[in-house]
């Protein structure tokens, strides 16, 4: 896809601050300098990582100055959560091994060729005493608490800590320190790139503009999470990505179309119209599910997914060469059963699945929902976890 001003600046934004209309015209006048601020506290990327980093990569092929900031410094803090406990401080180790697996995942839509990396801890490590009273005098007790999930803590009588207050200060500053003219990121995170508007303007006396990027509901229409066990991976196996895309409401296809794929807003337009005149919305998910699993494997890895799904969800076929999973003992309880086929998957999310019956025995085609119920080995050729996962059980 082409990509031009006009577009970068509305396709996949939310808000733009102070107005797009100044924004766009210092972007018609000269290549500004942009960067995406993230905090290597995970390891999993998302199609809801995607969205900011699409954008970024938008900015880099336009030829702007793109830069990636590590919050090396900053996550040493710790950005508040929103619950009322705060994030773990993380060990220099633990932000190395979690960048290293970040940027390999983020290579599938970022070209690191054409994008700086940066980090902050070159620069906030080395601020002084004086230097963080001077940075905290730029700003008010009042600003600070202005934050929604501060102002929510306090109605809930929940503690927030001074380092969490400090920290939007802190993540500001990154602006100054880097001289930027545009920070992106998630609505999540309006209030701390406005704060390095604030300090853009205290410190270099000039302005920068925020941009900020929707936050997309996963596989059951609440927002995606890890927690929430609603994600889709960067790193998904074809089939499970497809599968997982085909699951999504369909009033999530036009969205995810215009902010996960580079289709032309003409045919996105063109298929909202199909679908609100009746047309079945299967076929254009179908549309979907190929064209975002194309991007992040190819064209006939997303093919042989479709025809997979079409087989087993479908048709309801079970597939061959099923992995094999051995039992030694003549009965076990469901719930070990399952762990063994998935040993990744917490006790809580198989619950889950069983309390959703979405665990099924075949070929009795019993689908158990006591996590604790013992069955006998003999008497099961196959499970079937969940719509996708198949395992042949042998004793």
């Amino acid at each position: 896809m082409k990509i031009n001003t006009d577009e970068i600046l509305t396709r996949g934004v939310e808000e733009i601050l102070p107005n797009l209309e100044t924004l766009s015209a210092l972007m018609e006048s000269k290549k500004i300098r942009v960067y995406l601020g993230i905090d290597p506290t995970g390891s999993l990327l998302t199609l809801g990582h995607s969205v900011v980093l699409r954008k970024l990569q938008q900015f880099a092929e336009l030829g702007h100055e793109v830069i990636l900031l590590i919050g090396n410094g900053t996550v040493r803090i710790g950005d508040p959560t929103g619950k009322d406990t705060t994030r773990p401080e993380l060990t220099d180790e633990q932000i190395i091994k979690n960048f290293k697996s970040w940027k390999e995942q983020a290579s599938k839509i970022l070209d690191f060729e054409k994008i700086e990396i940066k980090y902050n801890g070159d620069w906030l490590d080395k601020l002084s005493f004086s230097d963080i009273v001077k940075l905290m005098a730029k700003t008010t007790v009042q600003q600070l608490m202005e934050r929604d999930m501060f102002q929510k803590r306090l109605q809930e009588g929940k503690p927030i800590h001074g380092h969490e207050i400090i920290y939007p200060l802190l993540q500001g500053y990154d602006s100054v320190v880097m001289d930027v003219d545009l920070e992106i990121g998630g609505t999540d995170q309006t209030f701390n790139m406005m704060m390095g508007r604030t300090l853009q303007k205290a410190y270099n006396n000039r302005e920068k503009w925020v941009l900020t990027t929707p936050i997309i509901n996963g596989t059951d229409g609440r927002k995606m999470s890890k927690s929430y066990d609603n994600f889709i991976a960067l790193t998904e196996n074809p089939n499970d990505m497809y599968g997982k895309l085909m699951s999504v409401a369909d009033e999530l296809i036009i969205q995810y179309f215009t902010l996960l794929t580079d289709l032309p807003l003409e045919e996105i337009t063109k298929i909202e119209a199909e679908i609100k005149n009746g047309q079945n919305p299967m076929e254009f998910k179908k549309q979907l599910a190929f064209t975002i699993t194309q991007m992040y494997h190819d064209a006939s890895q997303a093919e042989l997914a479709a025809e997979n799904f079409q087989n087993t969800v479908q048709d309801k076929n079970i597939p061959e060469n099923l992995p094999e999973i051995y039992v030694q003992t003549n009965s076990i309880a469901i719930l070990d059963l399952i762990k063994l086929c998935i040993p990744e998957e917490s006790n809580s999310n198989i619950r889950r699945l069983l309390e959703q019956s979405a665990v099924e025995l075949l070929p009795s085609e019993e689908k158990p929902t006591d996590p604790y119920k013992e069955v006998i080995v003999n008497e099961i050729q196959t499970i079937k976890i969940g719509k996708r996962k198949y395992f042949k059980i042998l004793r």
